[in-house]
């Protein structure tokens, strides 16, 4: 799924690879769904975790590389490179929300595929 109405970093990086969550699940869709799931529940405790991480840089740093590497490997490419963009940084609010705004639409793509998949 390439949006291409988004702007700034990532703004032509897909918010879901499809094709590369199933050279990685061998194409076991099933597989695919928990994953997509999981990736899910991650998003929203990461921001949840980012938004009280106050002057804890170590911290920041730790919750996003993490995420990085979960959005990375299902194909959430453009979360994956929003997270990198911030790794490195402190929390500040623009930080977080420049995180917050792709992981938004990353849920979206989960909801909207998780929902294709189960018509």
């Amino acid at each position: 799924m390439l949006d291409k109405g988004r702007t700034g970093a990532g703004a032509d990086t897909a918010l879901l690879d499809g094709a590369h969550l199933h050279r990685y699940t061998g194409g076991d869709v099933a597989l695919e769904v928990e994953l997509y799931g999981l990736l899910r529940g991650q998003i929203v405790s990461t921001l949840d975790a980012l938004a009280r991480a106050g002057d804890d840089a170590v911290l920041w740093q730790r919750l996003l590389h993490t995420l990085k590497g979960a959005a990375r490997g299902v194909g959430a490419m453009a979360l994956g490179d929003a997270c990198a963009a911030q790794e490195s940084g402190a929390n500040d609010p623009a930080a977080l929300e420049a995180i917050r705004a792709v992981a938004d639409e990353t849920l979206g793509a989960i909801d909207t595929e998780l929902e294709r998949r189960a018509a």
